[in-house]
């Protein structure tokens, strides 16, 4: 499908508050921590900016930044050592986020 002339591509508008709230609302499969659900879909989605935005309103409802996978690791120690998620495991670690192996 051609893209019409005329047409700008936008990418990477801000986010809303209520657009980067909405990954706070996500249920979790059966056996996965609810917390750890959440951090992992807002972190597949969003941009750098607006997951330390939603860290925030993570951490205002007093949910666990170090919530952990079935297999007992944290949302830090899956991407940690991904090259191109450096940005998203600083905002991990100044919120509190710590690794798990």
């Amino acid at each position: 499908m051609a893209e019409r002339k005329d047409k700008k591509k936008v990418i990477g508008e801000p986010m809303t508050d209520e657009q980067i709230k909405v990954f706070l609302d996500f249920s979790s499969e059966e056996g996965v921590d609810a917390d750890f659900h959440v951090l992992e879909k807002a972190y597949r989605a969003l941009r750098a900016e607006d997951f330390g935005r939603f860290i925030g309103f993570f951490l205002a409802q007093g949910r666990d930044i170090n919530a952990r996978d079935p297999q007992g690791r944290t949302l830090l120690t899956h991407i940690e050592g991904h090259p191109k998620c450096s940005d998203y495991a600083q905002l991990l670690r100044d919120a509190g986020g710590t690794r798990q192996d």
